[in-house]
């Protein structure tokens, strides 16, 4: 798929990479499951013009999570948003988070801009196909399921409430 001397995209390779991931994003939404919407920007990278998605899905503990593909040279870089920067506890929510990086496959927790967190990961563009996107969606979804509750509730004590079980049941 890639230059066999570089292992830089050409506009050929680029192009299919990009049929895959609009292919399976069109599916997905056809599908009706937890992808609820798709923006795919063409130059969307701001500082390479490399092609970026915007996918939502429909979350358990957050109703939304958003996961940004980015298509660089030799990877397709992933990235959701998981919570904005702690307020509280924030040596507690950084070792917290740290901690569950040993456990995560494929990503792990960053700090991003504006001091927010962020599961981010890549993939070398060789392996994506339907079924790693379908482990970067679903992984996506897992953690943040999991980590999010424990995670807020040390970042912002006293402040934060887990949805109803009644909320996310409806939402599902």
């Amino acid at each position: 798929m890639t230059d066999r001397w570089s292992g830089i995209l050409g506009p050929v390779e680029r192009e299919a990479v990009c049929a895959v991931i609009d292919g399976w994003a069109d599916r997905e939404l056809a599908a009706g499951g937890a992808l609820v919407a798709v923006d795919r920007q063409p130059g969307g990278d701001p500082v390479t013009g490399a092609p970026r998605w915007y996918l939502r899905l429909r979350g358990d503990e957050k109703e939304y999570v958003t996961v940004w593909l980015t298509l660089r040279q030799r990877t397709l870089h992933h990235e959701t948003q998981f919570m904005p920067g702690p307020e509280t506890n924030i040596e507690g929510t950084w070792e917290y988070l740290l901690k569950k990086n040993a456990d995560l496959l494929g990503m792990c927790f960053a700090l991003g801009p504006e001091e927010a967190v962020y599961l981010v990961g890549r993939v070398p563009v060789e392996r994506l196909d339907e079924e790693e996107l379908d482990r970067i969606m679903g992984a996506s979804l897992a953690y943040t399921d999991e980590c999010f509750p424990t995670a807020m509730s040390i970042g912002y004590e006293g402040r934060y409430r887990r949805r109803p079980p009644s909320e996310r049941a409806a939402a599902g």
